[in-house]
């Protein structure tokens, strides 16, 4: 039997999910279908992305996110080290000037441990008309060769119908 998929959850497929474009009061099966991918634990994502929801993610989010407990993963020393030598290979992914310590290595790093997806949504270098850095999720991704996905791309992997 086949290892279920599982998704490594960025903190932008948050934010985009329910504070820019597809909040839960109108997209209710959404919400639905989310929350059934944390329950069936395959919806994941690492405890630093639960600091950035509380640092940046609106009240409505961080009081889900709240709710959602279990689908937050400690940072187990193999997350660590793994997350700590993609920071070492792409240092301009980490903001130099956040307060709070980027989880985008990490999420990466839970998605190559699990044999999973990342979900993000943040876009390569190359669409930015004039990026300031030259990686972001989905260039890390390539380079190592993580599958990596937006919210829409899950909902067609997943073959959600809203």
């Amino acid at each position: 039997m086949a290892k279920p998929q599982i998704y490594s959850l960025d903190t932008s497929f948050f934010m985009d999910w329910q504070a820019r474009y597809y909040p839960v009061d109108v997209f209710r099966t959404l919400d639905e279908r989310i929350e059934a991918l944390v329950e069936e634990e395959r919806g994941l994502a690492v405890a630093l992305v639960r600091e950035e929801i509380d640092a940046v993610g609106t009240p409505e989010l961080r009081a889900w996110a709240k709710k959602h407990r279990r689908l937050f993963v400690p940072m187990s020393s193999e997350i660590q080290k793994a997350g700590a030598a993609i920071e070492a290979r792409y240092p301009d992914l980490l903001d130099p000037k956040s307060p709070y310590q980027s989880a985008d290595a990490y999420v990466i790093a839970l998605a190559q441990i699990e044999g999973g997806i990342v979900v993000s949504q943040e876009t390569s270098a190359a669409e930015k008309r004039k990026p300031p850095k030259n990686h972001y999720v989905p260039d890390v991704c390539r380079e190592l060769g993580v599958h990596c996905v937006n919210l829409l791309g899950l909902m067609r992997r997943e073959r959600w119908v809203i």
